[in-house]
């Protein structure tokens, strides 16, 4: 009996599969940005706090990427950078307040409090976002859309995120080194500065997904 090869997925089945991921990305990252942002808030920590306002960009993303594969829009590469610009000059004033916070948590020597919840936040946050960072890139090779291929990159750098807000919490916590919170948030401004510098220059955009 001769073996038939697996049918190939059409596009618009690797569509829709990509609107379910970016459906999985906003859910997610609506749930992040309220814990971080309470927890932050509650624990006085800079570095949550920059993290949960990097979720809200997140969620922007995706929902422009949802909009873009439901009307079926992948080629309007004029629209989409004036869009990722707009994004590109949010990180950079959101980069400017956890900045500006994280230095001078530093310069005064204000001791963020430890954050379970946050803690816990970054650690699934960083178990998830790898994965759907890899699911979006290779879809978007499929696809051929250099937009989610430029959003899997975006996720992926959420992961780094992560783990610096999990390493700032941890020392904090088990070590009460009070700089590693403030230090986090400088570390995370500078995330948002290099995503915004991207999203600006269109870099990620152009960049071949196939690659």
């Amino acid at each position: 009996m001769a073996l038939t090869s697996p049918a190939v997925p059409g596009p618009d089945t690797l569509r829709q599969r990509a609107i379910r991921l970016e459906y999985c990305t906003v859910a997610w990252n609506i749930i992040e940005a309220v814990v971080a942002l309470a927890a932050g808030g509650r624990a006085s920590s800079i570095a949550l706090i920059g993290f949960g306002l990097d979720s809200i960009i997140e969620m922007i993303s995706g929902l422009t990427l949802l909009w873009r594969f439901k009307q079926q829009s992948l080629d309007e590469r004029h629209a989409e950078s004036r869009a990722v610009r707009v994004v590109g000059f949010t990180f950079f004033a959101l980069a400017a307040y956890v900045g500006y916070e994280a230095v001078t948590d530093l310069w005064f020597r204000r001791a963020a409090e430890f954050s379970l919840p946050g803690l816990i936040l970054a650690a699934l946050s960083l178990a998830i976002m790898p994965v759907l960072a890899v699911a979006k890139r290779r879809l978007a090779r499929a696809l051929h859309s250099r937009a989610l291929a430029a959003d899997s990159l975006e996720t992926l750098l959420c992961s780094y995120l992560s783990a610096t807000v999990l390493a700032g919490l941890a020392l904090n916590g088990l070590f009460g080194w009070w700089w590693a919170d403030p230090v986090a948030g400088v570390a995370i401004a500078g995330f948002m500065i290099y995503e915004g510098v991207e999203a600006w220059r269109g870099e990620s955009y152009a960049c071949d997904p196939a690659s």
